[in-house]
């Protein structure tokens, strides 16, 4: 029944995987060596995000699914080790979506709190807020590990892990799945739209104080480099924001459906399950997006993948011939 969209998934999860990897771990270096048009706070959230990506597409992709499709059965397979892939997983899904939230939060300092901005803008504290948020998110995956039994016994090892039946019935995992949808992704949601909504209204209200105390209403033009720098970083922020609520939307659409009815997703008509599979496939694909937005929007991070292209290309042939 549900054949076809397994097929797709195979193809879409192998595609992400060569692009996924090599896209993130070029843009952890590049971001590194700093130098990219923003910040060094900017670039410690910007590197970190990458990394949490990178990660999310090891274990979700490499990790959880491909065993799945080539490589059954693995040593992966074996209930224990998929059950603590399955809390790898969840660690490097939170982080990745949390570390975009505390990166819209670092630019809604930065723009609108001017006071604040010295203090908490800076990469001691990009730092520290990073750690915490992953040290917390790993604390918070670990009962997950007791969510899994074995889906079977081969050779007396058990094999593969399936939800317990407790998981949708008893009343505190219920209540640590609804706790779970609501930090990822209920809340970052909420709170990356709403912090964008304050950084646009305070960036309408200051560029119109600006204007009238350059003179530019009385045709008197003048270029404003703090403006100039507030709408790059702007532009960054909004695209990065965009693409995360637009990828996750059904996503979130499937988990509510699914939590509220109280019905086990392997129960799901045809259609439903397609469309959490869909939203599945959409919310991954969010880990490799990120590095084509610094691409698209920093012209100094886009300078240096074209030197590194054109390193590449010049000295593999030399290579080569030698």
């Amino acid at each position: 029944m549900h054949r076809p969209i397994q097929q797709v998934e195979r193809v879409f999860y192998t595609v992400l995987a060569f692009i996924g990897i090599p896209v993130n771990l070029l843009a952890i270096v590049i971001l590194s060596h700093g130098k990219c048009g923003v910040s060094p706070c900017t670039t410690r959230y910007l590197v970190l995000m990458a990394a949490a990506d990178l990660m999310v597409i090891i274990t979700e992709v490499i990790l959880w699914r491909f065993p799945y499709y080539y490589f059954q059965p693995s040593f992966l397979d074996i209930t224990i080790v998929c059950s603590l892939t399955g809390v790898l997983c969840r660690t490097a899904r939170d982080c990745s979506v949390w570390f975009t939230v505390t990166f819209t939060f670092d630019r809604f300092v930065t723009i609108c709190c001017q006071k604040l901005k010295t203090k908490y803008c800076t990469e001691k504290t990009a730092t520290v807020v990073l750690a915490i948020t992953c040290a917390l998110f790993c604390l918070k995956s670990i009962p997950f590990y007791f969510q899994y039994e074995p889906h079977e016994i081969i050779n007396n090892v058990p094999f593969y892990c399936k939800s317990k039946s407790s998981y949708f019935t008893e009343i505190w995992w219920v209540v640590l799945e609804w706790l779970d949808t609501a930090l990822t992704p209920l809340l970052p949601f909420a709170l990356i739209l709403s912090l964008n909504a304050l950084t646009v209204r305070h960036i309408l209200v200051t560029s119109q104080v600006r204007k009238r105390l350059q003179g530019e209403r009385k045709g008197y033009k003048h270029k404003d480099a703090e403006m100039e720098s507030r709408r790059k970083s702007v532009i960054l922020l909004f695209v990065i924001s965009g693409s995360f609520i637009l990828l996750w939307s059904i996503l979130m659409v499937y988990f509510m459906y699914y939590v509220i009815q109280e019905i086990k997703p392997v129960d799901l008509p045809p259609f439903l399950y397609n469309f959490g599979r869909t939203g599945y496939m959409l919310q991954i694909l969010n880990c490799c997006t990120n590095t084509f937005i610094y691409a698209a929007t920093l012209s100094r991070f886009r300078a240096k993948i074209s030197n590194a292209v054109k390193y590449l290309v010049t000295q593999i042939p030399c290579s080569m011939k030698k």
